[in-house]
């Protein structure tokens, strides 16, 4: 029983918790910038740039024999995706003001300090 009560311990926590939720909400949203890369920017921008370089099906492209296209196929769909998340995430940050920390109060020794001055103000008057 020992083990399936730890087991239940780590697996309710709020951090494993989090994360699952985290994955699951990131493939989904893996998925909206996949398809925002394919359908939208890809042919908007990516194809016409190939059509002009004379590189229309970048996939089938070789060197003796290697074909290094699907490579670089890869390389620049990461590269788009990479720049898409980062204009999300830059405007996410901006969106999402940053709240200012509260002052922390005074610790014991200035609390002791203040104590000490009040006492001090307090004979001085007499």
């Amino acid at each position: 029983m020992g083990l399936i009560k730890e087991f239940k311990s780590f697996a309710f926590k709020g951090n494993v918790l989090d994360l699952a939720v985290g994955v699951i909400i990131g493939g989904a949203f893996g998925k909206i910038v996949s398809s925002l890369v394919e359908d939208v920017i890809t042919p908007l921008i990516l194809n016409p740039a190939l059509k002009a370089a004379g590189a229309e099906n970048i996939s089938k492209l070789s060197w003796n024999g290697v074909t290094y296209g699907n490579f670089l196929s890869a390389v620049i769909s990461f590269l788009c995706i990479a720049i898409v998340l980062f204009w999300i995430v830059k405007a996410a940050n901006r969106m999402v003001r940053k709240e200012e920390a509260a002052p922390a109060g005074p610790t014991q020794d200035q609390k002791l300090l203040m104590e000490i001055r009040d006492i001090l103000k307090s004979k001085n008057t007499l």
